[in-house]
């Protein structure tokens, strides 16, 4: 991997900033950029309609690079705005009843811990969170209890939470859901883009991500992959429009057959290309590749951060390039200062985003470092050195 070529071809670097912040939302390759604004061109002379004409075929190909990014097939994948789109979709087409449950983590991302929390509501459907083992992962029997017991509708897992750098083990997970015959939602919206995703070994029967983040897409793209499965037992949203559906008598309508029912008719082609042009250049570089590069760098920083006296808050047997730490007084306020003054780009979440797990931790909040294929081991010393002195303010 070159990264030198890969840090040339980032016109947002220029200014000298540290970047890590791609949990976040990453820095654009300039071919992501560009072709994003040839084709804002495009329909500034000719109409957004004629454009997409025009433009068909290349379209089309995002539906081809997304699922070989994943390892599963163009009829698969659905674009969306959002990963959170994407998971308001794949939810919307399971019809819940009273008294249905959902088994997820405490370690689901905020805005699913609201929706599970909301259809609790309105639903009166159970939200089960699976038990952590000593050593953060999670705990696999526990789930396996769970489903016997509630035998729920859904089980939701996040890949890697925003607010730690844990992986989770949805491999291991999809097992048991399939061999009870249950609904399976992974959220990889911080996972996809840093390391490899493979929906086969997951065994999913929904996934959902973001183009913003590890993928250095656009904001405003996404994507929603949805199973052979549940495709084929005609899960749909509750909301469909003729992107869809065909209407095919005065009150009914027939199910398009692919994934893209999951989609709306209106959507930013500029978005779709843009995401499209982001896998490639990552599928270019290589999943595998990126992933071991990433390791060293969030290995090196934690190990930086621990020798130095912050305390570093991902904890499990395999993490990823999200690092989260605070100082050894629970500081957040003075790391962040010294961050910005040093024009390091970074962010933090509080106790409110992942409510759970810091309790658990006994932290009000955490600094988010996370570093990823463009950055180089000179600017992760760089940044060790940088935090390291605010100690001594």
């Amino acid at each position: 991997m070159n990264t030198d070529k890969i840090r040339q071809e980032i016109r947002g670097l220029s200014d000298g900033k540290l970047f890590f912040n791609n949990a976040g939302s990453s820095l654009m390759p300039n071919v992501v950029v560009d072709s994003m604004i040839d084709y804002l061109k495009q329909e500034e002379q000719f109409g957004g309609y004629e454009v997409a004409n025009r433009n068909a075929k290349l379209l089309e190909n995002f539906y081809t690079e997304t699922a070989k990014l994943i390892n599963c097939k163009p009829s698969n994948i659905a674009f969306m705005t959002s990963a959170t789109e994407a998971f308001a979709k794949a939810l919307s087409s399971i019809i819940f009843k009273e008294g249905d449950a959902i088994i997820t983590t405490i370690d689901d991302y905020i805005s699913n811990q609201i929706t599970f929390i909301s259809l609790q509501k309105r639903l009166n459907v159970k939200v089960l969170r699976v038990k952590k083992l000593e050593n953060n992962e999670l705990d696999l029997e526990d789930l396996e209890n769970l489903i016997k017991e509630h035998h729920p509708k859904l089980v939701a897992i996040t890949h890697i939470p925003t607010n730690s750098g844990l992986i989770q083990d949805v491999e291991s997970v999809g097992e048991i859901c399939r061999q009870y015959d249950v609904l399976y939602l992974a959220d990889c919206c911080q996972s996809v883009g840093q390391m490899v995703v493979d929906v086969e070994k997951i065994g999913c029967d929904f996934l959902t991500a973001t183009g913003r983040k590890f993928m250095r897409g656009p904001r405003g793209s996404g994507f929603l992959y949805v199973s052979d499965r549940v495709l084929e037992q005609d899960y749909a949203p509750v909301l469909l429009d003729m992107r869809g559906a065909h209407w095919s008598e005065y009150d009914d309508y027939e199910l398009f057959k692919t994934a893209k029912r999951f989609e709306h008719w209106e959507v930013s082609y500029a978005a779709v290309l843009g995401m499209m042009e982001a896998v490639k250049y990552a599928d270019n570089i290589g999943l595998s590749q990126i992933e071991n590069y990433n390791r060293n760098l969030a290995e090196t920083l934690r190990t930086n951060l621990a020798e130095s006296g912050f305390k570093v808050l991902d904890f499990g047997k395999n993490l990823s390039s999200i690092v989260t730490f605070c100082g050894s007084d629970n500081d957040l306020e003075n790391i962040q200062n010294v961050l910005r003054e040093n024009n390091v780009f970074f962010s933090a979440s509080y106790k409110h985003s992942a409510l759970i797990d810091f309790t658990d931790k006994k932290v009000e909040g955490a600094v988010r470092l996370s570093p990823h294929y463009f950055n180089t081991l000179e600017e992760i010393e760089r940044v060790s050195e940088i935090l390291k002195k605010s100690l001594d303010r």
